[in-house]
């Protein structure tokens, strides 16, 4: 490769990587060192009243006398209950882990035993609701969409088709846990935060909003992240507590997250069930979707994004990559005695994916089809197409994907292996196809439908170009592990034809960088990068004003190449480092009225755009215990121009295992009375590199004009398609025992109890 060759498409290595694996990162832990810790006394019961907190430890009666303020999470809809969450309990607790009272002590050790001293006692609760006050209902938000004929399609279909498919809780299960540190300056009267969170600027805002204290006062640094993956999206009431105790304090305190905390108190995910229900036509065509969506959302809202985001999501996304003219979704979240519920990689299209695949595997065999082929005929092949809920997809890969996927894992001869199999009373064999489109890079246009009390969307980037030529873009995402400071500097390289070396990516700083939203649904490419797309072509455009008044030619009559500035169809031209020299410190020899200096700005908002793939998986099932082996997973993806091929397969490779995840170990378990059993990673179950066979991944390439690079958002993609190629795998491994799974985690115990009924109906 030469400076000439285009940077976008290359698959160069991270700049992030080498101080990390050096052991030379900076995590929110490294801070904390040296600083008075927090340790935070939890709940131990799902629900009781509060009679008395006796020991050395800060309440939220304290908090009250210093007159903070609640965490309040709004969507302003007619369906959505609002309710104002204390930063520690006050009168009841809703679920175990809950913070209670917080100790302080001048060591980790210290706090342990303060922690040891406090004595919270309660009163037995029988209040079945978890907010009282808001009806004789638990549902917090209750939602329909309807068109106009679909009672008419489904009575006119010649099938109808139903899948009940369950989504139990999963833990985001980051490497690194939560965690803050708050550091008071007392000659500025500043703090200083460093937070592992994927948002610093909402950090930001809510923490001056609850102090009641000016956000220029408050400094909030995102150090390295070591994952999120939505679970440090929404404000963490602990981080407001540690703000406050600085404060109070006069100094710095930290509070770190072990992991049992991070089990027990921190958000979970996707606890829902699916009722849907799909007219056909004798054909295998669509008619008509017709769902029922219950989303277990926890004790409280979080900020900003509510509980209302999975429901609203599930119903307004049901329909999927398919062409559907009738639709009904009917949608509610429930509160519980149980941990909060929060966006996790995905949010809600894991479920939806698999209870429409599910759907479509069902119906194929109802109607003694082709699986592909009834995804084939429904798959929307024209764009832009506009979805039933008045989505639009711009243009994909639908069926195409579905075929090259198809084609290249070769279903004749696995077919053949299948029923060899069988034979021999081998493993049963089983392959599952997933297709789906993924919603990704949309700005305030969209959620502005949401009516959030807050709209997020918009991303900015400010850039310069210092006197020695080298680039520092500052940008209002905050990217925990996506390889973001690369691709953009892949962006930004190209447009001002210099080395990407010569670029730095600031981020996670707010005292650095402009306001912005941060990292989460497979925005930043499309968006950060949409924003220093066009603050780079701001600044190419200056260089030209500059170049043009060295070189004594019109700016309009500048090119760059190979890090220079050229008089097109000449050889007249000028190092770009030499154009930034004089910029800033020959600024006489520009034509006046030029700006001195090489500063910019570049905002992006777009309406969003869609990935789209398939994924095939293949399992081996042992009817003796139950177990599922993944023993190949095949992908083709399309997510429009691919910056860095590399990071492109990193993203899939690492969504797709939290898929199969999702799909057969993780899950999130209480008793019935409320009291969460897993609380350890002895008894939470991840995958390891044992579990996740090699992922074999296969690129499309639809250039999209959706987005001004061309590129599409992917980072969640992995994580939506597998769950349902991994269940439909299992299904079909047990199709000759006519039995279906349609609950995930998949589980050894619930496997072999599907295949214990059939024997005994058998005996």
């Amino acid at each position: 490769m030469t400076l000439a060759d285009p940077w976008v498409g290359r698959s160069i290595r991270r700049v992030e990587d080498p101080a990390l694996v050096r052991g030379d990162g900076r995590y929110v832990g490294d801070v904390a060192i040296g600083m008075e810790t927090a340790r935070f006394i939890r709940s131990t019961s799902p629900t009781g009243v509060i009679r008395s907190i006796d020991g050395p430890c800060y309440t939220a009666a304290d908090l009250d006398a210093a007159g903070l303020g609640e965490i309040e999470a709004v969507i302003h809809r007619p369906d959505f209950v609002n309710v104002r969450q204390p930063l520690l309990a006050r009168d009841r607790v809703r679920y175990v882990g809950e913070p209670i009272a917080v100790v302080v002590g001048r060591s980790p050790e210290e706090a342990e035993d303060l922690a040891e001293q406090v004595i919270v006692e309660l009163d037995p609760d029988d209040e079945a609701l978890v907010h009282p006050g808001n009806g004789d209902t638990n549902a917090v938000i209750e939602a329909q969409f309807a068109t106009e004929d679909i009672e008419e399609a489904l009575d006119h279909a010649d099938h109808l088709v139903e899948v009940v498919l369950t989504s139990h809780r999963q833990a985001a299960l980051p490497l690194e846990t939560r965690g803050a540190t708050s550091e008071f300056d007392r000659r500025t009267g500043r703090l200083a935060i460093h937070a592992s969170t994927q948002a610093p600027h909402i950090v930001r805002t809510a923490v001056a909003d609850l102090l009641r204290i000016p956000e220029a006062d408050i400094q909030v640094v995102a150090p390295d992240v070591g994952g999120g993956f939505g679970q440090k999206l929404p404000l963490a009431r602990e981080d407001v507590v540690v703000a406050w105790l600085a404060l109070q304090r006069r100094g710095s305190v930290a509070w770190i997250e072990d992991r049992s905390e991070n089990l027990t108190a921190s958000w979970h995910s996707r606890d829902q069930v699916y009722r849907v229900k799909g007219g056909f036509s004798a054909d295998g065509d669509l008619l008509a979707i017709d769902a029922e969506i219950s989303c277990d959302v926890g004790a409280w809202s979080c900020y900003p994004v509510t509980w209302g985001v999975e429901p609203l999501m599930a119903m307004g996304e049901m329909s999927g990559p398919y062409k559907v003219g009738n639709y009904r979704v009917r949608t509610r979240g429930e509160s519980s005695f149980t941990c909060p519920v929060a966006p996790y990689r995905g949010v809600s299209r894991p479920v939806i994916t698999a209870s429409l695949e599910r759907l479509m595997d069902t119906a194929a065999r109802h109607l003694q089809m082709d699986p592909v082929e009834i995804r084939r005929r429904n798959l929307v092949t024209d764009f832009p197409y506009t979805s039933v809920t008045g989505v639009v997809h711009d243009a994909g890969t639908y069926v195409e994907s579905l075929d090259a996927a198809v084609e290249y894992f070769d279903l004749e001869e696995f077919r053949n292996r299948q029923a060899e199999s069988r034979t021999k009373d081998g493993p049963l064999l089983g392959v599952g196809i997933s297709t789906f489109a993924e919603r990704t890079g949309y700005g305030t246009l969209v959620f502005a439908t949401r009516a959030m009390g807050v709209t997020l969307g918009y991303e900015t980037v400010t850039m310069t170009m210092d006197p020695s030529g080298y680039v520092e873009a500052a940008i209002g995402a905050s990217p925990h592990g996506q390889g973001l400071k690369t691709t953009l500097a892949q962006v930004i390289a190209d447009q001002l034809a210099i080395d990407a070396s010569q670029i730095r990516i600031v981020h996670g700083d707010t005292d650095r960088t402009p306001y912005g939203w941060g990292t989460f649904a497979s925005r930043s490419m499309v968006i950060a990068g949409g924003a220093v797309h066009i603050a780079a072509g701001h600044l190419r455009d200056r260089l030209a004003q500059v170049a043009g008044a060295v070189l004594e030619a019109n700016a309009d009559d500048i090119v760059f190449a190979a890090g220079r500035a050229v008089v097109a169809g000449t050889d007249v031209g000028i190092p770009i480092a030499e154009l930034a020299r004089i910029a800033h410190h020959h600024t006489e020899r520009l034509e006046p009225g030029t700006p001195s200096g090489l500063a910019v700005e570049g905002s992006y908002d777009p309406a969003g755009t869609f990935s789209n793939a398939c994924h095939i998986a293949e399992v081996e099932v042992d009817p003796e215990t139950g177990a599922t082996t993944v023993t190949r997973f095949v992908v083709v993806e399309d997510a429009g121009r691919l910056i860095n091929p590399m990071i492109v397969d990193g993203q899939v490779r690492g969504g797709v295992t939290q898929g199969i995840a999702n799909a057969l170990f993780e899950e999130v378990v209480y008793d019935d009375d409320g009291n969460i059993l897993t609380s350890t990673l002895m008894d939470y179950l991840p995958p390891t590199a044992a579990e996740i066979p090699d992922i074999e991944i296969r690129h499309l390439e639809t250039i999209t004009d959706a987005t001004i690079t061309g590129a599409k958002g992917l980072g969640e993609g992995g994580t939506i398609g597998a769950p349902a190629a991994v269940l439909n795998a299992i299904s079909d491994a047990l199709s000759h025992l006519d039995l279906a799974v349609n609950e995930m985690p998949a589980t050894p115990e619930r496997v072999r109890a599907l295949i214990r009924t059939h024997e005994e109906a058998v005996r």
